[in-house]
């Protein structure tokens, strides 16, 4: 199938792109990669009349540190992220997460803020955002305002964006001195979304863990962060017995829904599996065998 006819817009500036979404507002979408609202468009489950390109304002695809954060914009492609060495070196949980994206083609053309505005609920951005409490800057014509992730992410394919904000950029905390992180997933086949995706950060002081996050993607609407879970397990010491204990605790703390040939049993078993994984690399990577 093809789209239904629409009205193209291709903005020179951040300022005629707030514009035209301030005109049109609920009938226009940005597009930026397009990797999930062309194919919709295509299949007629989305018919914007107007398409608002933002593909000419380049200065949405910075990343850059700015104070303990690393911010990028919200035109960063998955494949920049994923080979970006300032990335890797600040926010090493968002490179490991965005290397899994899909398949070459997509991680070439696919953004940042295009795949967090998408919201689905087993998406690698979306998960990386909750799990490090990441904030998005939201722009409208007149003003921005920023959002933390679990406010921004409301249900499956649901945000807070209004009709005519774009996500500008997106900030991560920069990982701390002696801190570790891992991403794990497991998907039926290369390149489809996960059926669950953990990913987690540790540090260790003297053999014990000083922080933890943990987050679970594929599961409910949204992504999931475990912070009851990782706070309980916060002092102890870091073996394979604390991991056995943290994984089991995250199998019992999520409740998924049962879907067709997917049974939810199954997605909490997939939880605990790799939510050991996921400690297990930490503790490698810490220097710690488990």
């Amino acid at each position: 199938m093809k789209p239904a006819a629409f009205s193209y817009h291709r903005p020179a500036s951040l300022e005629d792109a707030l514009a035209l979404l301030a005109r049109f507002g609920g009938d226009a979408k940005p597009l930026a990669g397009g990797q999930s609202l062309v194919p919709m468009m295509n299949m007629r489950l989305a018919s914007p009349p107007h398409l608002v390109d933002l593909n000419d304002l380049s200065e949405l695809a910075q990343v850059r540190v700015r104070g303990d954060r690393l911010e990028v914009g919200a035109l960063a492609r998955h494949r920049t992220l994923a080979e970006s060495a300032l990335v890797a070196e600040h926010c090493p949980l968002l490179a490991q997460a965005a290397r899994t994206i899909a398949h070459s083609a997509i991680r070439e053309r696919g953004t940042l803020g295009g795949s967090l505005a998408h919201a689905d609920p087993a998406a690698q951005h979306t998960l990386v955002a909750v799990t490090l409490g990441a904030q998005l800057t939201l722009a409208r014509q007149g003003g921005q305002r920023v959002v933390d992730a679990q406010d921004f992410l409301l249900s499956a394919m649901t945000t807070a964006l209004q009709p005519d904000e774009i996500v500008l950029a997106v900030s991560y905390p920069c990982v701390t001195a002696g801190e570790v992180s891992a991403w794990r997933m497991f998907n039926q086949r290369h390149g489809d979304y996960a059926l669950v995706a953990v990913a987690a950060t540790l540090a260790l002081e003297q053999g014990r863990v000083r922080s933890l996050r943990l987050g679970i993607g594929g599961v409910a609407p949204v992504p999931q962060r475990l912070d009851a879970v990782a706070q309980a397990f916060l002092g102890r010491a870091a073996s394979a017995d604390w991991v056995a204990a943290v994984a089991r605790a995250a199998r019992d703390a999520v409740t998924p829904e049962d879907q067709p040939g997917i049974p939810a049993l199954y997605r909490k078993e997939l939880t605990e599996t790799l939510v050991a994984r996921a400690l297990a690399r930490c503790l490698e990577r810490s220097g710690t065998v488990a």
